[in-house]
C-alpha cells in the first residue's frame, strides 16, 4: 500500500528544500574539488599531460559516471520505496568514506575502484535530491525551485573545481591527497547539515516493493526522453572539460590560477541567474527558455570551435560570454518540465533517468573527444562540438513540436461542436 507524495509546497517544504540545497552544495563542492585534480593525482604530473597517459586517465575518470550510469535507476527505485532522505544521507556518507580511501594511494586499481563506487553514491544522491525538490514545489514555482537547485548544484561543482585548479597551480603534487581528504570532510559537512535540517520529519509512505515496471513507466515515454536526452550531449562536453581542462590549460601556457578565478566568477554568475531564469520560466513558459537555452548552447559550441581554430580573440570571447548567459536559461526550464511530466509515485525513478543520461554523456564525451582529437586534431574537436550542437538542437526541436501539437489538440477538444 502507498500514499502519494505531496504535489505542492507544504509547511515543511522550506526546511526540506533548505536541507537539499545546503547538502547539495557541500556534496558538489567536494566532488568538483577532487575531479579537478584527479588526472594530476593519478599521473603525478601537474603541468601538461603526456599523450601516453590520456587513455588510461580518461578511462579511470570515466569510471565514476559508469558507476552512476549502471546503478542510478536502482537508486531511484530505492528512493521511491524507502524514501528520499535515507538514500540521500546514505549516499553522502558513502561518498565521504570513498574519498578518504582514495586519498591513501595512487594506484590505478584503488582509484578506479574508488571512483566507480563514488559514481554509485553520486547517482543515489542526485536522484533523491531532485525527487525532494520536485515533491516539495508546486507547479507554479517549480522553475524557481529547480533554478535554486541548479544554482547550488552547479555552484558547488564550479567553486570546487576552481579551488582544485588553484591547488594544482600552487601546491606540490605530493600534497594533492589532502584535497581528497578535504573533499571527504566537505561531504561529511553536507551530511550533518542535511541530518539536522530534517530531524523530526516523517516521510510519507512510498511503494513497499521494487517493481521493474516502474522503470518502463518512468523511462520509456517520449516526453521524458526528449527532456533528458539534451543533457546527454551537454554532459559529453562537460565531462571532457572537467577531466582535462587543467592539463590542457597548463599545456598551452595559460596559468591555472587565472583559469580558476574565471571559473569561480562563472559560478557566482550561476548563483544569481539560475533562480531568475527559473522564475521567468514559471511566468513566461518553459518552452521559451528551452529554446533560448538551446540557441545559447549551439552558439557557445560554435564559438568554442572558432577559438580552437583562430585563438582567443576578443570578439569570440565576448560572443562566448553572451552565449553562455543564454545557455544558463536551459537548466531550470528543463528540470521543471521533467517534474511536470513525472508521476509522484515514480518520481525518484524518473529523476534518476536525468542522472543516468548525464553520466552516460560524461562517459561518451571522455572517450569520444579524446579519440577524435587523437585521430583528427583540431578538426576532430570541431566535429565533437558539431555533434553536440546537432544533438541538443534535434531533441529540443522535437520537444517543442510535441508541445505545439498538444496545445492544438487541447484547443480542438475545448472548442464547441459545430452545428
Amino acid at each position: 500500500m502507498s500514499s502519494a507524495v505531496p504535489e505542492h509546497a507544504t509547511p515543511e517544504s522550506p526546511r526540506l528544500l533548505r536541507a537539499v540545497f545546503g547538502s547539495t552544495f557541500f556534496i558538489r563542492f567536494g566532488f568538483g574539488l577532487t575531479v579537478s585534480v584527479f588526472v594530476s593525482y593519478f599521473t603525478r604530473e601537474s603541468h601538461g599531460l603526456h599523450l601516453s597517459a590520456v587513455g588510461l586517465a580518461g578511462f579511470l575518470s570515466a569510471l565514476a559516471p559508469i558507476g552512476e550510469f549502471t546503478t542510478v535507476l536502482v537508486s531511484g527505485l530505492a528512493a521511491d520505496r524507502f524514501g528520499r532522505f535515507p538514500i540521500l544521507l546514505g549516499g553522502t556518507v558513502s561518498a565521504s568514506l570513498l574519498l578518504t580511501l582514495m586519498s591513501l594511494g595512487r594506484s590505478a586499481a584503488l582509484l578506479g575502484g574508488g571512483n566507480f563506487l563514488f559514481g554509485i553514491a553520486s547517482g543515489a544522491i542526485l536522484a533523491a535530491s531532485l525527487a525532494v525538490v520536485a515533491d516539495q514545489s508546486g507547479k507554479g514555482e517549480r522553475g524557481l525551485e529547480m533554478g535554486r537547485f541548479d544554482a547550488v548544484n552547479l555552484l558547488g561543482y564550479i567553486l570546487g573545481f576552481a579551488a582544485g585548479l588553484g591547488a594544482v597551480g600552487t601546491l606540490p603534487n605530493a600534497e594533492l591527497p589532502w584535497l581528497f581528504r578535504i573533499g571527504a570532510a566537505v561531504l561529511l559537512a553536507g551530511f550533518i547539515f542535511a541530518l539536522f535540517s530534517v530531524r523530526g520529519y516523517a516521510e510519507p509512505k512510498y511503494r513497499n516493493t521494487f517493481q521493474l515496471q516502474h522503470i518502463r513507466v518512468a523511462v520509456l515515454r517520449r516526453d521524458v526522453l526528449l527532456l533528458v536526452l539534451p543533457w546527454f550531449v551537454i554532459y559529453m562536453l562537460l565531462g571532457t572539460a572537467f577531466a582535462f581542462l587543467a592539463s590542457a590549460a597548463s599545456g598551452v601556457g595559460f596559468p591555472v590560477t587565472w583559469l580558476a578565478a574565471l571559473i569561480a566568477g562563472g559560478g557566482l554568475l550561476l548563483l544569481l541567474t539560475q533562480p531568475w531564469f527559473g522564475r521567468q520560466a514559471d511566468k513566461r513558459g518553459r518552452p521559451l527558455f528551452l529554446l533560448l537555452g538551446t540557441v545559447g548552447f549551439v552558439s557557445l559550441l560554435g564559438l568554442a570551435g572558432l577559438i580552437a581554430q583562430y585563438g582567443p580573440r576578443d570578439i569570440l570571447i565576448g560572443g562566448i560570454a553572451v552565449s553562455a548567459l543564454f545557455a544558463l536559461g536551459y537548466g531550470p526550464a528543463a528540470l521543471a518540465s521533467l517534474t511536470d511530466v513525472s508521476q509522484s509515485v515514480t518520481r525518484a525513478t524518473t529523476m534518476a533517468v536525468y542522472s543516468l543520461v548525464i553520466s552516460a554523456g560524461m562517459v561518451v564525451g571522455l572517450w569520444g573527444s579524446t579519440a577524435l582529437y587523437s585521430a583528427l586534431g583540431v578538426a576532430g574537436l570541431d566535429l565533437f562540438f558539431l555533434l553536440i550542437a546537432g544533438g541538443i538542437t534535434l531533441t529540443t526541436t522535437l520537444r517543442l513540436d510535441d508541445l505545439k501539437a498538444q496545445r492544438l489538440l487541447a484547443r480542438e477538444r475545448s472548442a464547441p461542436p459545430s452545428s
